[in-house]
C-alpha cells in the first residue's frame, strides 16, 4: 500500500515539475548547448549557413585589444562597483539602524532607485551629466564654480567612472537591506557587553558588527561582483561605449560584434569567456569570503 502511495505521489510529483522543466530546457538548456557550439562558428547570425571554424574565435580574443580593452574597462568597473557600493550601502544601513523616527521612510527612500530600471536610469542621468543644461554643471554653475563644469560624459577621464556613479547610486538600496536585516540580527547582549567592557563605537563596529554581518558581506560582494561584470543599460543608453572604447565592457562587445557588427559567433565565444571568468572570480571570492565569516 505505501508503496502504491508512493509512486502515486511520484508521478504527481512529476507532472508538476514537469512545465518548470520543459521551459528550464527550452529557454535555458538548449540555449547554452547552442551557445558553445555557435562559439566554435563564423556564424552570422541570420545566414542558414554556419561554418565551423574551430578555435579561432578564441585564438582572436586572446590576440585582440578591443578584447583586452574590454576586460580592462570591466575589471576597473566591477572593482570601483564592488567596493563603492557596499561601502555606501553599509553606511546607509548603520545610518538607518540607529533612526528612531521614520525608519521605514528612510529604508523606502534609499530602497526606491533599485526600483528603477536600467534603462530609465541611464536616461535620468544621462540628463544630469549633460553639459549645457543638466543638474550637475547647473549647480556648480550656481555655487560659483563653473570652472569645474566637465562634459561628464564626453571626457574618457571620467566617463567609465560617471558609469560606475550611477550603478552605485542604484544598487546601494538593495545592498544596504540586506546589511540592515543582517545588523538587525546582532544581539543586543552582545554589545551592551562590549560596553560595559569599555569597547568605543570603533572598537565595537570593527570587532563585533564586522564580523558578525560577514555573512551579509559575503552576499553583497558576490551580488557586486556579478552586476559589474555583466553591467550593460547604463552603457547602452549613457555612452553606447564611448568616447572611442573607453566604457565598452565585455557584455557590450558581446552586443556591438554579435548584433551590430553581425559576428554572432565571434560574440557567443566573448560571452563563454566571460562566463568562464565569472565562475572563476566568483568561485575565488566565495572561497575566501566563507574563511572570514564567524559561525554562530
Amino acid at each position: 500500500m505505501k508503496a502504491k502511495k508512493r509512486a502515486k505521489f511520484q508521478k504527481y510529483t512529476c507532472g508538476f515539475i514537469a512545465p518548470a522543466f520543459i521551459l528550464y530546457t527550452l529557454f535555458i538548456i538548449i540555449p547554452t548547448i547552442a551557445s558553445v557550439y555557435y562559439s566554435f562558428t563564423s556564424w552570422d547570425g541570420i545566414s542558414p549557413v554556419v561554418k565551423f571554424i574551430g578555435l579561432d574565435n578564441y585564438k582572436e580574443i586572446f590576440t585582440s585589444a578591443r578584447f583586452g580593452n574590454a576586460l580592462k574597462n570591466t575589471v576597473i568597473l566591477t572593482i570601483f562597483i564592488s567596493l563603492l557600493e557596499n561601502a555606501f550601502a553599509l553606511g546607509l544601513a548603520l545610518l538607518v539602524d540607529k533612526i528612531r523616527i521614520g525608519k521605514n521612510f528612510f529604508r523606502s527612500a534609499f530602497y526606491i532607485p533599485v526600483l528603477i530600471s536600467g534603462i530609465v536610469s541611464g536616461f535620468i542621468w544621462k540628463i544630469m551629466y549633460n553639459y549645457n543644461f543638466g543638474a550637475i554643471n547647473t549647480i556648480l554653475d550656481n555655487i560659483g564654480m563653473g570652472g569645474l563644469k566637465q562634459d561628464w560624459l564626453g571626457n574618457s577621464k571620467f566617463t567609465l567612472v560617471m558609469v560606475g556613479i550611477v550603478m552605485v547610486w542604484k544598487g546601494a538600496g538593495y545592498y544596504m537591506i540586506i546589511y540592515l536585516a543582517s545588523l538587525q540580527s546582532v544581539s543586543t547582549d552582545v554589545i551592551e557587553a562590549s560596553q560595559i567592557d569599555g569597547a568605543n563605537a570603533i572598537q565595537r563596529f570593527r570587532t563585533i558588527i564586522i564580523p558578525l554581518i560577514s555573512g551579509a558581506f559575503t552576499i553583497n560582494l558576490t551580488l557586486s561582483l556579478i552586476n559589474g561584470l555583466k553591467v550593460f543599460d547604463q552603457i547602452n543608453v549613457m555612452t553606447d561605449g564611448g568616447p572611442g572604447f573607453t566604457t565598452e565592457t565585455l557584455v557590450y562587445l558581446l552586443y556591438k560584434v554579435g548584433f551590430n557588427e553581425g559576428r554572432q559567433g565571434f560574440g557567443t565565444a566573448v560571452g563563454m569567456a566571460l562566463l568562464f571568468i565569472i565562475v572563476i572570480l566568483n568561485t575565488l571570492q566565495q572561497k575566501f569570503l566563507k574563511s572570514k565569516e564567524v559561525q554562530l
